[in-house]
């Protein structure tokens, strides 16, 4: 992964040779190593340091990996935990995974496996505060739209830029959807098709007119159909709290769909 900054690695494990074969190997990749013969030591460091990723043992004296799982939630939210143990079992993974680890690997892991998993795990950490900064770059603009007379510098009208029912917010100039403050991960199609459905609220459009408006071409109606209704499919899944029953997307049979402004 390209970073401008080399990620920082926390190898936490009470056997010496471990730590040292894991920090020469990271240290190879380029990521910045710190390392902990203990839980409490890997505590201390998460407290003082911006840890993205914990490699965390399992079986060890004190504070095993668990209970540093629990604790680094609160101190270290945002950091990622891979654990890794010889003591692996079904019981022990389960657990790891409830207690926020993202990641499960038994040793001896081949060294391609785990930086696959550091990998895995740095992605994900790098997703999800990316979507957090996004929730809370459309939320702050949106508390400034609600505000008289207040903007976006350079705009002089930002009301046509989101769109809001419901608690569903899209902010058409950088296609970004939440639903309840959650970021919703449609695709650009998705997208599109979710906008013009809700900037015509309640109102049934039919397949071919979702098809010209959001894919640009002209569609026969059988075409239009299946084209629309995969697409709708896919929204439901990621908006509709019910899937099978949907509140928002409804369907108006043989005619076409709407966006429901009410609950139905």
């Amino acid at each position: 992964m390209e970073s401008t900054t080399p990620f920082h690695i926390l190898v936490v494990d009470d056997e010496a040779a471990m730590r040292a074969t894991l920090s020469e190997i990271l240290t190879g990749e380029g990521y910045l190593v710190t390392t902990a013969e203990n839980g409490e030591t890997a505590l201390e460091h998460l407290r003082q340091n911006a840890i993205d990723l914990t490699l965390l043992d399992l079986k060890m004296d004190g504070l095993d990996g668990l209970q540093v799982t629990e604790a680094a939630q609160s101190i270290s939210p945002d950091a990622v935990i891979v654990m890794l143990t010889a003591h692996g079992t079904l019981e022990s993974a389960i657990n790891a995974m409830r207690r926020g680890a993202h990641d499960y690997l038994l040793k001896p892991a081949a060294v391609p496996e785990i930086l696959a998993a550091v990998d895995r795990g740095l992605k994900h950490r790098t997703q999800a505060l990316r979507q957090r900064d996004l929730i809370t770059l459309m939320q702050r603009a949106i508390r400034e739209l609600q505000v008289p007379g207040a903007g976006m510098p350079g705009e002089s009208d930002n009301r046509d830029r989101f769109i809001q029912s419901r608690g569903v917010s899209l902010d058409l100039q950088r296609h970004v959807a939440t639903a309840h403050g959650n970021l919703l991960d449609l695709t650009l199609t998705e997208f599109k098709l979710m906008a013009y459905l809700m900037q015509h609220p309640d109102q049934v459009i039919s397949p071919r007119e979702l098809v010209l408006a959001v894919q640009g071409y002209e569609a026969d109606e059988h075409e239009a159909r299946a084209i629309v209704r995969d697409h709708v499919r896919r929204l439901r899944q990621k908006l509709e709290p019910d899937p099978d029953n949907p509140e928002y997307v409804l369907n108006v049979r043989g005619v076409g769909y709407l966006f429901a402004s009410t609950p139905p």
